[in-house]
């Protein structure tokens, strides 16, 4: 299944994730944001349980924000499935 959200409160714009029939992460991709930490965020997600990604990182916030790219990309899994 392919998801594809759009995001709020951060510098990225759009989550892209390809999540196969047992959940598995197989491919994530950021639109935008700090190449580096959601390049690095891509690896460690891919081939994890999607569910147990979302529930390590809903909550995170980056600076004053309220949410962050980790946690969008919570919310963007919990949307999907």
């Amino acid at each position: 299944m392919k998801i594809e959200f759009q995001t709020s409160g951060v510098c990225c714009r759009q989550i892209t994730l390809e999540v196969d029939e047992n959940n598995i992460i197989q491919e994530a991709n950021f639109e935008g944001g700090c190449n580096g930490n959601l390049s690095g965020i891509s690896k460690l997600i891919v081939g994890q349980n999607a569910k147990e990604v979302a529930a390590r990182l809903e909550g995170t916030t980056c600076g004053s924000k309220d949410t962050s790219c980790p946690d969008q990309l919570s919310k963007a899994i919990v949307e999907a499935l």
